[in-house]
């Protein structure tokens, strides 16, 4: 299986993104769902609940952002090793990984666990939102080291084009959770502290399944093995030259998000936190179809780039933003349609039903935004794909930063439009920003085409 997914790569860019692009995007919004059923239940707990996690959300992002970066570094780096055809180098990314993952764990648990309350505090917890985002983000930090490997490990799959089975270590995480979310919330009443292990739990299901076929079964198309091992730091520079700046790309997102919400608290208090935390599930949800097909971008451009064959390149972008456009307006027209009965999925009590017509209107306008991400989104998974994540960071700054969250602040504070003015100010921002990042990143194929063919 693994040597069909190395030959689609190296094949006709169009089939390779279409066809790695599914199994991904299944996966993603698979992931996403941890979301939606942690929300539904933890729904049932209260506003205060929901708020306090919405404020773990932030530092959250790192957590999670830290394990899919680094994963990118290794995708890239064996993706190029692939068009290359240089299996031993390869095999060495992906060794290097491993001990790259288990060395973040480490570190980032340290960190995460000392910045906790005061990063709450300053997000403006306090009260009882402050003690349940406490609850819930302690466990989820202490495991830190099973998101690291869940979904870094993916990126060594992904790496040489296996997809799939990075889709099924993700379906028996989600049914992990399914499972576990009403265990540990109610029956074993350990309220947002149980939603927060049941994700653990259902990661390390994830982790180890991936593990057992990398170590183990011995049947992927790279060969990991610690035996006579050897630091190679030209490998492992080169994995964190995506890796890094793929991480910092979830932490430049955490600080835009820690924006919004000291913007919204400082507007709806609570109530603007709890309407936006359930409206940005759904949002979430929404663009994992265009993360799968970056994501394919990413791994298809890199196995171009090692080749050395700029047209395919080129073809890899073309056809990632075409599809992804024609997703992005798919589920706009879904929010946007259907946005009163999807805010019902998080405000089914009494205590939560006040949320569902701000959480409608976020969904009404916020999602506009994904019309023309789509074709922003493949661009930044390209020169993550080319080894260029300074490049992808840089994007994901004046995206979020620069852009959406000037728009919301404009908007929302100055203009003194509230919570609308926040939502308008989210789809503004990223519209325009996207359109940008298309226009440099054909600007950055043509450069590479010359160079190819100089």
């Amino acid at each position: 299986m693994a040597n069909d997914n190395v030959e689609l790569m190296r094949g006709e860019p169009e089939i390779a993104v279409r066809k790695l692009a599914i199994p991904i995007m299944f996966s993603m919004i698979l992931t996403a769902s941890y979301n939606i059923v942690d929300g539904i239940w933890v729904a049932g707990l209260g506003q205060a609940a929901i708020a306090g996690i919405g404020f773990v959300t932030p530092i959250f992002m790192i957590l999670n952002g830290f394990s899919v970066g680094l994963g990118s570094g290794a995708t890239s780096s064996i993706s190029r090793a692939i068009g290359a055809k240089n299996h031993d180098r390869a095999n060495k990314a992906a060794s290097h990984s491993l001990l790259i993952f288990l060395v973040a764990s480490i570190v980032l648990t340290l960190i995460l666990m000392m910045i906790q309350e005061p990063l709450l505090k300053g997000y403006g917890a306090s009260g009882q939102s402050l003690v349940e985002g406490i609850k819930y983000g302690t466990p989820l930090f202490l495991g830190l080291f099973a998101f690291m490997f869940a979904n870094g490990a993916s990126g060594i799959l992904r790496g040489e084009g296996d997809m799939t089975r990075a889709m099924y270590a993700i379906i028996v995480s989600v049914i992990l959770n399914f499972i576990l979310d009403p265990l540990f919330i109610y029956v074993l009443n350990l309220g947002s502290t149980g939603a927060s292990l049941a994700t653990i739990v259902s990661s390390l299901g994830s982790a180890c399944v991936i593990m057992y076929w990398i170590l183990i079964k011995k049947d992927t198309y790279v060969h990991v093995t610690f035996k006579g091992f050897k630091f190679d730091s030209e490998i492992a520079v080169d994995i964190l030259k995506v890796g890094i700046p793929a991480s910092l790309d979830m932490f430049v997102m955490s600080i835009a998000m820690s924006m919004y919400l000291i913007f919204i608290s400082s507007i709806g208090g609570e109530y603007g936190i709890a309407a936006f935390t359930s409206g940005q599930r759904l949002y979430l949800f929404a663009i994992m179809p265009l993360t799968a097909i970056g994501t394919a971008v990413a791994a298809v451009s890199g196995s171009a780039y090692g080749a050395r064959n700029s047209d395919y390149l080129s073809r890899t972008h073309t056809y990632g933003t075409k599809f992804a456009m024609m997703f992005g307006v798919v589920m706009t027209s879904v929010l946007v349609v259907f946005a009163p009965q999807l805010a019902m999925i998080f405000a089914y009590t009494p205590d939560t039903a006040a949320l569902v017509p701000e959480i409608t209107s976020f969904l009404r306008i916020a999602s506009f935004g994904l019309l023309l991400v789509g074709i922003g989104m493949p661009s930044s998974f390209l020169y993550q794909g080319i080894g260029r994540g300074t490049t992808s960071l840089a994007w994901t700054i004046i995206r979020e930063v620069i852009f959406t969250v000037s728009f919301t602040y404009l908007f929302g504070i100055l203009l003194g439009w509230g919570l609308l003015g926040i939502w308008i100010g989210l789809a503004v921002g990223r519209i325009l920003a996207s359109i940008l990042n298309f226009t440099y990143a054909k600007y950055t194929l043509r450069k590479i085409a010359n160079e190819f063919n100089a």
